[in-house]
């Protein structure tokens, strides 16, 4: 195979951060500026387009040739792009960003660089960012510019020429990244979901523009009616302000407010009595409510055709290879909680703010709640999502092989209640509406959401424990009745931890439950990981492993990665629940992909995907009972992992 490593300078008046690439190239005013390229990692040349320059006839010719590999960080923009003007296969595309993460490395081709610690002249030009606002957006109107709404590169030459560098250097820190991971290559299976994922953002999902554009309408009025009110209460020019707020309440109260976040407001409204400041933070609550950002960001993205694309980041989960929301960020919107949707949506649509207030009470909880449902089918399909049911919970019981979970999942399925039952000795049978046993269902149901992963009564806090009754004098007794009903989870948490460890001290593999934990080490590019390999023959990498004493003084499992907190790449530890954690995580996403390779097969487009949920564009012949037998087929990697899937069929996406 030949290779051909591509980076493109693009300019649009579409903005990409808000509207994604999809419609940044749809643009009209869409062009390709620079095209730098290499020909089998020798010399990085650049055509400069703007210029008259023109890309050679060999290159033109190895973008449809099928012998020839096109490498490109973050390669679907340099694919999609270039197919604006001419035809080069997806499945010939192999993207160096999709390269660094399956290694456990963090996105960006400068913090890529970095991490992979790339001398300086190999590594992205600091300059780009600046650069890139000059060339490849609209410019502001000013008389220093001479009044111009673009800089083309005759305005400023100089900049050009360093412009042409840094797209050329962008080739070298490319090809570099790609030779230093060398012997860690994309299994080809990663690599095809890589492409059913590709086409999908592209595919994208319609819209319903007249509710998306109402629901922005209806908001716009509310808030205006909101604010009038605060500025009347308050006599405050911004009630919005924070630092305008704050003093008044004070003054109000007669005491200190620490701050007007969102946890401080929520305490005070529990505390104070004075009506006047009760009245304006309530008004601050509804104004600060993000509802609207969500239809904002649908309007940014829809293209000409109504539909909105680019909605999921393949493999955006570090590490685990989850599948990340971009744009409209699809895995957190509010579940749909009123009986009459398809009245609701009507009445936003029709932008009847009056009736939505009498009817349902406040607007923003409505809107956000009707977010879902702007993602609808085209005329003569329909929506159908199906999830597997308690995915994780399922996994978890399958990899440490606890055994009466496993036949929870295998008959009724309530592991909830199984789970209170078999913490608090009561027959199953009491646990149920109507009788006081039902109580211990929620018990059951925190211990499973929170424990799984070594979590202790601070993990059922987080999770919601005190929030859903339950008081801190509980916690403990939960922990310990879940962990004395779990022995074989507890015990693959200290199995894999022990299991880490010997890897790093004795430097050979270790095989346990159907894992492959292993030093995988490329001295001659100087990379060493920690691998986990999964049943499906993916690996699960940890950059820079090392062993070193955590919080309570024992060895553990130490590595590079991106901290959550910080985001910044350095040493982090990790112990035995949380590697259970990771390894569930990527097991699940793997059943996900295993899914949705098989509902493409059959002919079916999925439109997106939420958490374990496929949600999909059908026409109206295909059944809900089709797709959920189609997903609950038995997985030939993982013999013995029930997972039966359940959904229902829509105009448009919701979720109860």
């Amino acid at each position: 195979m030949k290779h051909l490593s591509i980076d493109l300078e693009t300019y649009s008046s579409v903005e990409i951060g808000k509207a994604g690439l999809y419609k940044y190239v749809q643009s009209p005013d869409f062009m390709i500026l620079l095209f730098a390229y290499s020909i089998d990692y020798g010399p990085v040349r650049i055509v400069d387009l703007v210029n008259g320059e023109r890309v050679p006839a060999e290159v033109l010719l190895a973008l449809d040739d099928p012998n020839v590999i096109k490498h490109a960080y973050n390669a679907a923009f340099e694919w999609y792009c270039l197919n604006k003007f001419g035809q080069s296969p997806l499945q010939q595309w192999h993207c160096t960003m999709l390269h660094g993460l399956y290694c456990g490395y963090t996105p960006g081709l400068e913090a890529t660089g970095k991490a992979l610690g790339l001398p300086q002249e190999k590594r992205k030009l600091m300059t780009g960012r600046r650069l890139i606002k000059i060339f490849c957006a609209p410019t502001k109107l000013s008389n220093a510019n001479g009044n111009r709404t673009r800089t083309w590169p005759k305005d400023e030459p100089e900049k050009w020429k360093l412009f042409k560098e840094y797209c050329a250097q962008d080739v070298v820190t490319e090809m570099e990244i790609e030779r230093r991971l060398s012997a860690f290559p994309v299994p080809e299976e990663i690599q095809a979901q890589w492409v059913r994922d590709q086409k999908q953002n592209a595919f994208g999902v319609a819209l319903d523009v007249e509710l998306v554009q109402g629901a922005l309408a209806v908001d716009a009025m509310v808030k205006a009616e909101l604010t009038q009110e605060a500025k009347e209460l308050t006599g405050l020019e911004n009630p919005n302000s924070g630092a305008q707020l704050k003093p008044w309440l004070e003054k109000q109260l007669g005491q200190p407010v620490e701050n007007l976040r969102k946890e401080t407001v929520s305490s005070l409204l529990d505390e104070i009595e004075d009506p006047k400041a009760k009245r304006a933070l309530r008004l601050r609550q509804e104004l600060s409510k993000t509802s609207v950002k969500k239809y904002a960001a649908m309007e940014a993205a829809r293209c000409e055709d109504g539909r909105v694309r680019g909605l999921m980041q393949f493999y955006g989960a570090n590490r685990t290879g989850r599948w990340a929301g971009r744009l409209i960020q699809l895995q957190n919107l509010t579940k749909n909680r009123t009986e009459i949707l398809d009245f609701a949506r009507q009445l936003v649509k029709e932008q009847k703010t009056e009736a939505i207030k009498a009817i349902f009470g406040g607007v923003p909880d409505l809107l956000s709640q009707l977010i879902r449902t702007c993602f609808i089918a085209e005329p003569g399909k329909k929506i159908i999502s199906a999830d597997f049911s308690a995915i994780e919970a399922r996994v978890l019981s399958w990899l440490a092989r606890e055994g009466w979970r496993l036949e929870v999942f295998a008959t009724h399925g309530k592991i909830y209640e199984a789970s209170a039952s078999a913490m608090f000795g009561v027959p199953i049978e009491h646990i149920v509406k109507g009788r006081p046993e039902y109580a211990l269902r929620q018990k059951g149901k925190v211990a499973e959401l929170a424990l799984g992963y070594q979590g202790g009564a601070g993990a059922l806090v987080q999770m919601g424990a005190l929030k859903m009754g339950l008081t801190e004098e509980e916690l403990p007794d939960i922990v310990r009745r879940w962990r004395q009903t779990n022995k074989r989870i507890v015990d693959f948490w200290y199995q894999i931890d022990r299991a880490a460890i010997s890897v790093l001290q004795e430097g050979r593999p270790v095989g346990l439950a159907g894992l492959t934990l292993q030093r995988e080490c490329d001295f001659d590019h100087g990379q060493d990981f920690f691998t986990i390999r999964l049943p499906s023959g993916r690996k699960l990498f940890y950059a820079r492993p090392f062993l070193a004493p955590n919080q309570w003084g024992n060895d553990s499992l130490h590595y590079y990665g991106m901290n959550q907190t910080t985001k910044k790449w350095d040493a982090q530890d990790t112990y035995g629940g949380k590697l259970t954690e990771n390894v569930v995580q990527a097991i699940a996403r793997d059943c996900l992909a295993e899914a949705l390779a098989r509902l493409e097969a059959a002919g079916h487009q999925v439109i997106f995907t939420v958490h374990d949920e496929a949600i999909l564009e059908v026409p109206e012949q295909v059944t809900v009972e089709e797709v959920c037998a189609i997903m609950g087929q038995p997985i030939p990697w993982a013999p013995g992992l029930d997972l039966p899937a359940d959904g229902f069929e829509s105009p448009y996406y919701k979720k109860d």
